[in-house]
């Protein structure tokens, strides 16, 4: 078979992978989120307070796994198709977790939120259109050459170094205030995670292939830095989903997580050198689509504005505006001085509570 078509076979099984686990995570946020609700409604210790209460609630473990089949086929989604691909259709999940909460968190999806979800779904086909459909890794050896290279290696000292700065002195102190200090722990983290998925994917196909992976020790690594990586996750996402509102902390994980993992494929494969203009313009574009999509997802949550309310808003626009108040003549020698300029009823009302002529 050609090569070319095996790769576009790839490609779209990798693509497959990965919306399927946008849907299986998407609602592993909201099951877990429940969860941890009806443990605050028993008295438990909250996880965000150090608390581990929810290893024994039926529905955060549902919410686990519910999350680690998601997780399993993005794993697999990295063996077939470019990170610069797979990790941005994340964005997927946002938009299912924000539809489910409108159901069953009774966290209300209004117009902005539509509008979107809708650009959610642009910038994600665009990204889909523009992504490369090489592969650049093929080997678990080619692998082990690309962790060789110097500008990974101090990437991944600054993220393990920056880690442990968060996780040591801020979190203690600012984590319960700030939701950007537990998610940036899971994005920093996750990027190294997604270069383990990356390397395990390859090696499990290779595997497949006939390949004596099982005595590679990068094989052995790869898999223990994974465990490691994906409990850190894990652990400081709780937290964060159990202080914060789900629809904070899911839109601003997507952004943060997405950026690091783009800036280490970028770093550590180095997939955007063999983009075309065109190609990388139009992926930058789709993530930027996808970031608005996301900002007027959340951005106005709290806002009751609806289809039905659009004419009331459209008929209080002009009073409200600065530019729409009455006309008033100025004062000049052919008006009294003794006369005042006539004032708008409205005004009085609102400013004294009593019409005063």
């Amino acid at each position: 078979m050609d090569t070319d078509v095996v790769t576009r076979f790839d490609f779209y099984i990798g693509l497959s992978l990965a919306v399927s686990s946008c849907l299986f995570i998407g609602g592993s946020f909201i099951l877990k989120k429940k969860g941890l609700l009806r443990l605050s409604t028993k008295g438990s210790m909250r996880a965000g307070q150090g608390g581990y209460a929810y290893l024994k609630e039926w529905l955060w473990w549902a919410g686990l796994i519910t999350m680690g089949v998601g997780e399993a086929a993005n794993f697999a989604a990295y063996a077939f198709a470019p990170a610069t691909l797979v990790t941005p259709l994340g964005a997927l999940s946002v938009l299912v977790s924000a539809v489910l909460s409108s159901y069953f968190l009774d966290e209300r999806l209004n117009v902005h939120g539509k509008i979107g979800c809708l650009l959610c779904i642009l910038g994600t086909t665009v990204m889909v259109i523009h992504a490369p459909q090489e592969e650049e890794v093929g080997s678990l050896n080619a692998m082990a050459e690309k962790l060789k290279d110097p500008g990974f290696i101090v990437f991944a000292v600054c993220i393990v170094a920056s880690s442990l700065v968060l996780i040591f002195f801020v979190a203690p102190r600012y984590g319960q205030k700030n939701v950007l200090v537990y998610i940036l722990i899971c994005s920093v983290i996750g990027s190294l995670s997604v270069s383990c998925v990356k390397g395990l994917g390859i090696g499990i196909k290779e595997l497949f292939a006939g390949t004596a992976v099982l005595k590679e020790p990068l094989f052995w690594c790869l898999l223990v830095c994974l465990v490691l990586c994906i409990s850190i996750q894990i652990s400081y996402l709780n937290k964060a989903l159990d202080i914060f509102n789900t629809s904070i902390v899911t839109p601003i994980y997507y952004v943060f997580f997405t950026t690091s993992v783009m800036a280490c494929s970028a770093i550590l494969f180095k997939e955007w050198l063999r983009m075309t203009a065109d190609g990388a313009l139009g992926t930058i574009s789709g993530f930027l689509t996808i970031i608005l999509g996301i900002f007027l997802l959340h951005a106005f949550k709290d806002i009751t504005f609806t289809w039905d309310s659009l004419p009331l808003y459209l008929r209080q626009a002009p009073q409200s505006s600065p530019w729409a108040q009455p006309y008033e003549p100025l004062p000049n020698q052919d008006v009294p001085e003794n006369r005042k300029a006539p004032r708008d009823p409205g005004t009085d009302r609102r400013n004294n509570g009593t019409l005063t002529i």
